[in-house]
């Protein structure tokens, strides 16, 4: 019983790090919008999210004690190949490929979905207090 508890606080902790990396890469994005040449990024969030979920069930993995040391589980989309170019709407004069109304919709999206990910995992936390307490 407490693997599947454990598999569903894995699956809601992958998806909040997956988003907030999202986050990132949208806001990297957005800053570049200016940049010259700059070509926008992102991942695709369903891939990324089964590659870490598919690391994690193969076990703890090896604990990393030096910075030189490769890591056994990658939390970043982009070690796991996942980053990709988007493909531009309409190129600007300069090669930059940001479309900001692009950007506005995706960094509003991911939010929410981060937001509602947050709600349901504390509501689960929640109702598994009430569990452990009996049910007050």
């Amino acid at each position: 019983m407490l693997d599947k508890i454990s598999q569903n606080l894995d699956f809601l902790q992958h998806s909040l790090t997956l988003r907030a990396k999202k986050a990132e890469v949208i806001a990297s994005n957005i800053a570049n919008a200016d940049t010259p040449g700059y070509r926008a990024v992102d991942f695709d969030f369903g891939s990324a999210l089964q590659n870490q979920m598919r690391n994690s069930e193969q076990g703890m993995g090896l604990a990393q004690t030096d910075t030189r040391h490769l890591s056994s589980h990658s939390h970043v989309a982009a070690q796991q190949g996942g980053l990709q170019y988007r493909s531009a709407v309409q190129r600007s004069l300069d090669d930059n490929t940001v479309d900001m109304d692009v950007e506005r919709a995706a960094f509003t999206d991911n939010s929410l979905k981060y937001q509602s990910t947050l709600t349901f995992l504390s509501r689960r936390i929640s109702g598994l207090m009430d569990a452990i307490k009996g049910g007050q």
